[in-house]
């Protein structure tokens, strides 16, 4: 069996908080089951670990890294090496957001090779960023 893996599981597993819930998130996540994530579910962990949990942004970019290298985790409609290179933007210097990481992943790991953004902080490494029409 396989299925698509929520946010508070990925936070349960990650912070161990509260202990019943990150057993069963061990549990789920551990087990010999495809798990599917989504760029969204990576967002928000990322988001609710740096505001709710005050981890530093360089730790959460490294327990999301290795939690999407386990073995049995997929990323849905992205390559998994492409959005770790999406999460290592976030980490010199915080300018990356977490969802402009994940945007510029999703583009890289479909083949296109621009964006449009008025953002001037969106990543430009391999990738053309038009920021005016």
């Amino acid at each position: 069996m396989s299925g698509f893996v929520d946010t508070s599981i990925v936070v349960r597993y990650l912070t161990g908080d509260p202990p019943d819930l990150a057993e069963e998130a061990a549990r789920i996540l551990d087990a010999d089951v495809d798990l599917h994530l989504s760029d969204v579910v990576l967002v928000e962990a990322a988001y609710v670990l740096t505001k709710v949990y005050r981890v530093p942004r360089d730790a959460v970019v490294d327990h999301l890294v290795a939690f999407i290298q386990k073995r049995n985790v997929a990323l849905f409609a992205l390559d998994k090496g492409t959005a770790i290179e999406g999460l290592l933007l976030c980490r010199p210097s915080g300018r990356v957001s977490f969802a402009d990481a994940m945007i510029w992943a999703a583009a890289r790991s479909c083949g296109i090779r621009a964006v449009y953004s008025f953002d001037q902080r969106f990543p430009s490494s391999d990738i053309e960023v038009h920021r005016r029409g």
